[in-house]
């Protein structure tokens, strides 16, 4: 009598096909046929189903989402502090007095932006170099992205670069508007807590590429860095990254200048009446 012998979940999932194997095996020889040729099969070899390799890539999705929230939370806020002390001590009214004060944010756009990128160059680059040492197998099983881990990586920076310039400007300009730290504490949580929406707006959209859901995250401005970055990982096109990046930027420049108006108007008010009268005098 046959005995078939392995692990019990195996030897339930295969038994039944053993079975009739052997039943049509002893069909044959009671008949006195021969047994069939052998089925001619073709194979083709995957490396992973196709539904893994998509649920892979989702979860590259949001963990580039993660950190892109992270660093720009962590790193944009310090705009607000440094422009409040610039205002404590009237340095920002002497240098509006001499360059305009568009160029003033930008300018501290980009200074805080350069920092920022230098920390994470050292800090990542410490991580990474720790992380290939000590365990070069969690790195080897990260699943790629759709375009490819140098193309995710540059697109990641840049939507980073955008992404804190959006924010930064936004909190420049909510700190324009205050003159204590206790009020820019008051007007920067709502904000802290909207932009926590948009992330879960963002995140909401991953996997429903050209749902509503997914082209309202990729248009609205400060939700668009974290939903291409996860089409990014998802989808091998990169058509879109470009318009969506010369989205931003255009957003950017607007904020600047809507920023630097309202500092104008209510900052450097205080010489405006003067020169007025001065002008009807004469």
């Amino acid at each position: 009598r046959p005995l078939l012998v392995g692990p019990r979940g195996q030897i339930v999932g295969n038994g039944g096909v053993v079975a009739l194997i052997l039943d049509e095996a002893r069909q044959h020889r009671a008949l006195g046929t021969a047994a069939p040729p052998p089925v001619a099969l073709m194979a083709q070899a995957v490396g992973q189903a196709a539904g893994d390799d998509t649920a892979a890539r989702t979860l590259t999705a949001r963990m580039g989402q993660l950190l892109l929230m992270l660093l720009t939370m962590i790193l944009a806020g310090m705009l607000l502090s440094n422009l409040i002390e610039e205002k404590s001590n009237k340095v920002i009214e002497v240098l509006a007095a001499a360059v305009p004060v568009d160029a003033i944010f930008i300018g501290k756009l980009m200074a805080m932006l350069a920092m920022s990128l230098t920390g994470i160059a050292i800090w990542g680059g410490t991580a990474g170099l720790v992380v290939f040492t000590l365990a070069p197998q969690a790195a080897a099983a990260l699943p790629p992205p759709a375009v490819g881990w140098p193309a995710f990586l540059l697109l990641g920076t840049g939507y980073f670069i955008l992404c804190y310039l959006l924010l930064g400007a936004l909190f420049l300009g909510i700190g324009a508007q205050a003159s204590t730290v206790r009020e820019v504490q008051t007007l920067s949580m709502p904000v802290t807590m909207a932009q926590m929406g948009v992330v879960a707006l963002a995140s909401s959209a991953v996997g429903k590429a050209g749902g509503a859901l997914a082209i309202t995250a990729m248009v609205f401005p400060w939700s668009s860095p974290f939903a291409m970055i996860a089409g990014a990982a998802q989808s091998a096109a990169l058509w879109p990254h470009a318009l969506a990046m010369l989205w931003q930027a255009a957003w950017v420049a607007l904020i600047i200048r809507v920023a630097a108006g309202r500092f104008r108007k209510s900052v450097l008010k205080s010489g405006g009446p003067r020169r007025r009268l001065f002008r009807r005098a004469r």
